[in-house]
């Protein structure tokens, strides 16, 4: 175990931070070869196979690629489940989880839910999974990000119901419901030369990306279209670039929303809101 811990090390240690090195190290060990836990942090000997050395070499050498190491596994745990992952879909982030733990908090059990932008369903499923009594369903623009999303409401043993939807363009055709939820696209073009290669560089810029001049482009448009498609009492749940909590709570309130609630990410960013019709 200590060749394989060194060998890993010595392939990307100078590529990434000396915590990250041995995050992958364990993950790889572990997860992608398969090697026991208590056979890794003994640092028993393993002789590896000649498929784990193909999976091993693979791996060290997407990591140097910056690919991110979900991707390489293929999946990617949230709120309990596992989710298949992959360059058609977001990662899901532990800030989301904190907004799915958040409606769960609120939630009776036996509303009709809607996620909007869905990519690979985690928000969708994991509702789903925590509350059988609910009706959810999920819309997404991409169709290869659907395809993954039915894949992880099967795999998860879920009854999502999905539909190829964009909501900049979508005419309403009298759908209700009793709370809609939505992680839209964020972050703004001026804001890619901060972000990470690992991301930029594999993510979906179409799950990412709004434009400078209307950062708030989806969350409008949904929040629009909200006030006819959620039933009075209704709510809205968003996840929010940290930059514009603020600016995401008066735009709902000048629509009329009330009991509007902005709150923090575990690492104290704004990071969601809820509002509800009146």
């Amino acid at each position: 175990m200590r060749t394989i811990i060194r060998h890993i090390d010595e392939s990307i240690g100078s590529r990434y931070p000396k915590g990250e090195v041995a995050a992958f190290t364990r993950i790889i060990a572990t997860e992608l070869l398969g090697i026991k836990q208590m056979t890794f942090y003994l640092k028993d000997p393993v002789i590896l196979t000649p498929e784990q050395n193909l999976l091993l070499d693979d791996a060290l050498k997407r990591l140097n690629r910056n690919e991110p190491i979900q991707y390489i596994l293929g999946y990617s745990d949230f709120c309990g489940l596992r989710f298949k992952v992959t360059p058609a879909t977001l990662i899901p982030r532990p800030e989301t989880s904190e907004l799915v733990e958040w409606i769960a908090q609120e939630s009776n059990g036996k509303e009709r839910i809607l996620d909007i932008g869905t990519g690979s369903g985690c928000i969708a499923v994991s509702l789903a999974s925590k509350f059988p009594g609910s009706k959810v369903s999920a819309w997404d623009i991409s169709s290869e990000a659907l395809e993954i999303a039915r894949g992880n409401n099967r795999s998860n043993g879920t009854s999502v119901e999905f539909a190829q939807v964009d909501i900049l363009s979508h005419t309403l055709s009298g759908e209700k419901f009793d709370i809609i939820v939505s992680n839209p696209p964020y972050i703004k073009d001026n804001e890619k030369s901060t972000m990470e290669s690992n991301v930029l560089d594999w993510e979906p810029h179409t799950a990412l990306f709004v434009p400078d001049n209307d950062p708030l482009l989806f969350y409008r448009t949904i929040a629009e279209k909200g006030l006819q498609m959620l039933e009075p009492g209704g709510k809205l749940y968003f996840e929010i670039n940290r930059a514009h909590g603020n600016g995401t709570s008066d735009m709902l309130a000048s629509l009329g929303y009330t009991n509007i609630e902005l709150r923090k990410d575990f690492a104290s960013n704004d990071r969601m809101i809820r509002a509800a019709l009146p």
